[in-house]
């Protein structure tokens, strides 16, 4: 098994046992280097005062996206910012996927692009955020 393969399967495997994971409902479906995307569904538990997507939980999934694809490198890589734009409202029941892709890498710092769709393919949410990577291999790899 190539390393790369390891490291996926040490996060998808994280990403199965993180427990707000497991309370958000949301599932890591595809991990590729700089890539991810991570799926979850709408519930009524997670609307706002407006019976609405909560921001919070729209934000959740983005965070989960960036943070499998920022660390796919197998380094460790901590959130710098984040800058979400919500575009349309999801409905209850709605599937949402939200979508990370590195879309620069220099040095320490790398720069996503995530993009939040339902379903149906309608635009929810936008954000790009930028990670730092640490100097340290993911705490939770075991290369013997």
């Amino acid at each position: 098994m190539e390393e790369k393969d390891k490291i996926f399967d040490a996060i998808i495997k994280r990403v199965r046992e993180e427990p707000y994971a497991k309370k958000m409902g949301m599932e890591l479906i595809e991990l590729d280097e700089g890539h991810s995307k991570v799926k979850m569904t709408f519930k009524e538990d997670m609307e706002n005062i407006f019976g609405m997507a909560h921001g919070g939980a729209i934000f959740s999934l983005i965070d989960e996206a960036f943070e499998t694809a920022a660390n796919s490198h197998g380094t460790a890589a901590v959130a710098l910012s984040m800058n979400v734009t919500y575009i349309k409202p999801a409905s209850a029941g709605d599937v949402l996927y939200a979508e990370a892709k590195e879309v620069s890498s220099s040095g320490r710092i790398g720069t996503y692009m995530i993009n939040v769709e339902n379903d149906g393919g309608d635009l929810i949410a936008i954000c790009q955020a930028l990670v730092y990577r640490k100097k340290e291999d993911l705490p939770f790899l075991d290369f013997s």
